[in-house]
């Protein structure tokens, strides 16, 4: 088992390459002065601050609590993990697309359930930041982000 803490602050291509580039948080300190995103760039801003991690009473299972800020006009990019998500929408309003299903149209206030493996993209839609708080329960072995 890896240390997701470690991995969440951590920064460089061997943290993007377990978690995807999007699950890398800017550092505190740089988040208050950094440029705004590139435009060519839709995931560029979005990050997962770690709150807490537990094990699961199933083996090999562990529960994972991130939130998650995409700024406006950027999005969370293409991605699944090896378990479930369920999360709420504490500020903003996204569109959540996915490869198999029509989108949600998600709005402060709105819980969101994502199956285990399913591929989405939370697409940030409304004007402001957008903070979802998320809740994971996943193979404890394997990233918490897998990027598509």
């Amino acid at each position: 088992m890896f240390d997701r803490r470690h991995l969440l602050r951590a920064s460089g291509s061997a943290a993007a390459g377990v978690l995807g580039a999007a699950a890398l948080p800017a550092p505190a300190a740089a988040s208050r002065t950094a440029r705004p995103p590139v435009a060519s760039d839709p995931t560029a801003g979005v990050t997962r601050t770690l709150l807490q991690e537990h094990p699961s009473p199933a083996d090999g299972w562990e529960a994972v609590q991130t939130l998650v800020r995409i700024p406006r006009h950027q999005e969370s990019g293409r991605h699944s993990h090896p378990g479930i998500e369920v999360g709420y929408i504490v500020r903003g309003d996204v569109l959540m697309e996915f490869d198999d299903r029509p989108p949600l149209r998600l709005r402060t206030g709105d819980p969101f359930f994502i199956p285990d493996g399913a591929i989405h993209n939370a697409r940030n839609v409304g004007t402001v930041t957008t903070m979802m708080l998320s809740t994971y329960v996943v193979d404890a072995s394997k990233p918490l982000v897998t990027t598509c």
